[in-house]
């Protein structure tokens, strides 16, 4: 399947992005801006296993790319003063794999899966006994001369990441004694992002520019300060390096980025959907094939933002464009009963 070009707008970081990301990422609780909720309820559960020296129980993170998972397992590791070991699903194919990370951690680090979901059963099955008793079983020989072999963990933390909750296994998802969902940013937020992100980048921005980037970030950090990196260009070619508001303006236009913070991406999927399936309802499989791109993408990536600015509905029937997309994208709205 042909896929289209990437947007400006990718919620998940390039690989060579991942040094700002990292220089960017708060390292304490009191750097975090936004999740207040979360975070009260961190501070409490990280004193409390501090006092009782005990690991901070199993936690598991969940949102649309972008919103913070692996930020706050990084604080989680630097608030316990332990170590960190990150991985992902995908990567963790064998027992072998699980096994070789899980005897090298010390007392109480936290090991970071990203992509949890992912897990190839078997080694999710192993992370049971592991999760529950700090034991590793391990199974020597083969046939009737095999063993099983039960090998002590020190006591660690596991914080999964997961941008599809509803995939986990419940025995998996019932594991973890600290579980929270990760909600898109407010405007106000995103500016006091924006104004950390551009002291550390030394970036000269003027309060109009944050705004303006701000309103158009989805909701995203990590859009919001992509955003802000390709918006410095502008500026040092058009305003002597000073982000101001008509140089935000004009920067994100340039890049494709409406007033509400869509892409290129965002208004095809709306406009096909519209145009080519009389604004539905339809399958998000036959909207995939109709756009040429993958059906976790629309679902993990694009629907969650649309969804949420009443852009798009989803029904049992299948995926409907609402009266707001009609008028967002000047396309006058049918009658409001064959919309649902």
């Amino acid at each position: 399947m042909t896929k289209l070009p990437s947007t400006v707008l990718p919620t998940t970081a390039a690989p060579d992005e991942e040094p700002f990301e990292r220089s960017l990422r708060p390292q304490t609780l009191d750097e975090f801006i936004g999740q207040d909720r979360l975070k009260k309820n961190l501070r409490v559960f990280i004193e409390a296993a501090r006092q009782r020296k005990e690991p901070l129980d199993h936690c598991l993170f969940y949102s649309p790319p972008g919103l913070g998972k692996t930020t706050l397992a990084g604080i989680i590791a630097h608030e316990m003063q332990v170590g960190l070991r990150i991985t992902s699903g995908p990567v963790l194919e064998r027992k072998g794999d699980l096994a070789a990370i899980l005897t090298s951690l010390s007392p109480h680090d936290v090991f970071f899966i990203d992509e949890i979901h992912r897990l190839n059963h078997v080694v999710e099955e192993t992370l049971y006994s592991v999760m529950e008793d700090f034991k590793l079983d391990i199974i020597i020989g083969e046939g009737p001369s095999a063993k099983t072999i039960n090998l002590p963990i020190q006591p660690f933390t596991l914080v999964g990441a997961t941008t599809r909750a509803g995939l986990l296994t419940s025995p998996l998802r019932d594991r973890f004694g600290i579980t929270a969902h990760l909600e898109f940013y407010s405007e106000a937020e995103l500016v006091h992002i924006l104004q950390r992100s551009s002291r550390i980048l030394k970036i000269g921005v003027e309060e109009g520019g944050f705004h303006e980037i701000g309103r158009r970030s989805r909701g995203t950090p990590r859009i919001a300060n992509r955003l802000l990196r390709r918006l410095r260009d502008f500026a040092d070619v058009s305003e002597d390096g000073r982000l101001t508001a008509a140089v935000a303006q004009n920067g994100l236009s340039a890049l494709d980025v409406d007033d509400r913070g869509l892409d290129t991406m965002d208004r095809r999927l709306l406009s096909a959907l519209i145009e080519k399936f009389k604004g539905g309802p339809v399958g998000v499989e036959t909207l995939a094939v109709a756009l040429s791109e993958d059906v976790d993408t629309l679902t993990d990536v694009y629907e969650p933002f649309l969804i949420q600015c009443g852009f798009l509905a989803r029904t049992p029937r299948g995926r409907v464009a609402t009266e707001h997309a009609y008028r967002h994208l000047n396309i006058p709205p049918p009658a409001q009963e064959s919309l649902f």
